[in-house]
């Protein structure tokens, strides 16, 4: 489209100047021959290049009304789409989770030829937390993002059943509804804390939305703010500290009150402060729910009910942290003493930074801000 109205430009100078010289050539000669006065010429010519302007502005709205049009088109051509990933016909609904969660065969790839996981059988209780740790890339998020239907297994043969139903034999809505997600970057749109908690329940009260903040450790923050949960948070949540974002996000899921939750990462962007508050906000999250947690910090997910160790698209792993931590040469037990280990270190260097702060060249006329306080200053 660019290139189809790119010569109008140019093609209105070329016409507005053998406009004028034309006007010019023809005026003079009707000068010369007494049919018109200097005078009524230079008002014509005048007239003439005033209205230069004009013509050019329309041909420039022109252009612009071309644009949108495009734009128009391109908005309805996107709603339009059909989505890959709808309800069958005659699709039943999902009322409620009763006994498992299975992934039969599971087989998914991104791009044809290059599979991301490969045979994934899992079979998950009702009630039970799932840990799936591993390296990254290995396909930890893409297992729990084929739950809810973000992308359906690439095979026929294999599948994800709940209750022994395949979930793409589910209406989205159902499936959907009986889920709550906790990411490591959660969208906050820029609004107030109670919309942003009601997305998870459009008509919640605000005894619910406080119950909520409460369990995520919120109700401090609201209440000490002047507007309470009318407190706006900005576009992303930008106003909030890092660990208020998550907690916010965690009041979410609360409100919802889904029977299955997953938790992709949820902390590992926190500073060990925050996520100290965070971790206690997911540890009421998971109480009678069944849970998939997604953690490079081995930490958090010593006590699941069952680790499952994924790498390069495959379980290689699954028991409990103990029954893990008993395999020689073991990956999750490899995982666990490398986290271990590099945490003594950290330790170790700990008093070494401290006994050099005591020295009287460093010392600080006032104590420093507290970590939580600067946070809520950015």
């Amino acid at each position: 489209m660019t290139q189809r109205t790119a010569w109008l430009t140019p093609m209105m100078h070329i016409t507005t100047s053998l406009g004028v010289a034309a006007a010019i050539g023809y005026g003079s000669h009707l000068i010369i021959s007494g049919e018109l006065t200097t005078g009524a010429f230079v008002s014509f010519i005048t007239a003439l290049l005033l209205l230069y302007n004009p013509m050019k502005h329309i041909g420039n709205q022109f252009n612009k009304v071309t644009f949108s049009f495009m734009a128009v088109e391109r908005c309805f051509s996107l709603l339009e789409r059909t989505p890959p990933i709808r309800d069958k016909e005659n699709a039943v609904e999902l009322k409620e989770v009763k006994d498992t969660i299975e992934f039969r065969n599971v087989d998914f790839s991104y791009k044809k030829g290059v599979p991301v996981l490969k045979k994934i059988n899992l079979n998950v209780k009702v009630g039970q937390s799932i840990a799936l740790v591993g390296n990254s890339g290995g396909g930890k998020s893409t297992i729990v993002n084929l739950i809810p239907r973000f992308y359906d297994v690439t095979t026929r043969k294999g599948g994800i059943f709940i209750d022994g139903i395949d979930i793409r034999d589910m209406t989205l809505e159902s499936l959907r509804d009986k889920m709550a997600v906790v990411f490591q970057d959660n969208f906050l749109f820029d609004g107030t804390v109670r919309d942003n908690v009601k997305i998870g329940k459009p008509d919640a009260t605000d005894e619910e939305i406080m119950a909520a903040l409460d369990m995520a450790f919120l109700t401090d923050f609201i209440k000490s703010q002047k507007d309470g949960l009318d407190t706006r948070i900005g576009e992303r949540g930008v106003l909030l500290s890092g660990g208020q974002k998550q907690r916010v996000a965690i009041a979410r899921a609360f409100i919802k009150n889904a029977p299955i939750i997953i938790l992709d990462e949820a902390t590992s962007a926190l500073d060990n402060k925050s996520e100290v508050v965070v971790q206690k906000a997911i540890e009421n999250l998971m109480k009678d729910r069944t849970v998939f947690v997604i953690a490079h910090r081995l930490s958090t997910v010593r006590n699941a009910d069952r680790i499952v160790v994924v790498n390069e698209g495959e379980i290689v792993e699954t028991g409990t942290h103990d029954e893990l931590m008993t395999i020689e040469s073991g990956v999750y037990r490899a995982l666990y003493n490398t986290q271990f280990q590099k945490g003594l270190h950290t330790l170790k260097a700990e008093p070494a930074e401290e006994s050099t702060a005591d020295k009287p060249a460093k010392k600080q006329d006032k104590p420093s801000m507290p970590v939580e306080t600067m946070q809520e200053v950015a």
